[in-house]
């Protein structure tokens, strides 16, 4: 939204989230999500300790007190402190050698890897309280006593949901910027200019749809809560 709005006014933002669900590893996943929010901890922070100056064990403990930290930023709260350890302990493992070990990983067996590692991460990240992250992971997993389960997943999946999530994942994935790339290419090499202006038209109306789609839902919407204010 902030980069929209400052092309608006003529203003060019660095991305800040570049695709970061097709990482394989959890240190190009911290590459790849809230590039500003990591170059800051990084400049400010991790240099400053000494980075990976300090030999192996120095370098550790910097990136768990850096990713303990930038747990704390997001609230003073056990899950979020939690939340940044997870996060600080699995990038140390990966320095440690299990980096190179997905190296010799298929491909797609480290994508489900960073997933699995990320998504058991946002559990704590969104739960209220330790003992509730527990009990949502315990049915995630299905180890939840049957009297604690969850809701079935029909009750909330209705339209809506579905098409939030196959957006989601379409979203998440650097398919546009590859098409994207692909059409200015061939308008240097010289594009025929009527399939050009039916492409730019193509464009501008599934921006105008989604607006329009985004609008409705939030005017339909009784309560929108600023998602930072919980933090």
């Amino acid at each position: 939204m902030a980069i929209g709005l400052g092309r608006m006014f003529g203003f060019r933002f660095l991305e800040n989230f570049e695709h970061p669900y097709v990482s394989r590893s959890i240190t190009e996943f911290w590459r790849r999500w809230h590039i500003s929010l990591s170059s800051w901890f990084r400049d400010y922070l991790y240099i400053p300790l000494g980075g990976n100056r300090g030999g192996r064990a120095r370098t550790y403990f910097n990136l768990v007190v850096v990713f303990a930290l930038c747990g704390l930023w997001h609230g003073a709260s056990w899950t979020f402190l939690f939340w940044g350890l997870y996060h600080g302990v699995f990038l140390v493992l990966e320095r440690a050698g299990l980096g190179a070990g997905l190296e010799r990983t298929p491909r797609p067996l480290r994508h489900v890897y960073v997933l699995l590692v990320v998504m058991v991460g946002w559990v704590f990240f969104r739960a209220d309280h330790l003992e509730r992250a527990n009990e949502m992971l315990a049915a995630l997993f299905g180890a939840a006593p049957f009297a604690s389960a969850v809701e079935p997943l029909a009750l909330h999946l209705d339209r809506m949901v579905a098409c939030a999530l196959v957006a989601g994942v379409i979203g998440s994935l650097p398919w546009l910027d590859a098409a994207r790339r692909a059409y200015e290419r061939r308008v240097e090499r010289g594009a025929n200019p009527i399939f050009s202006a039916l492409l730019e038209l193509g464009a501008f109306a599934t921006l105008i749809g989604l607006f329009w789609l985004s609008a409705m839902q939030l005017a339909s919407s009784a309560y929108n809560p600023f998602i930072y204010f919980r933090f």
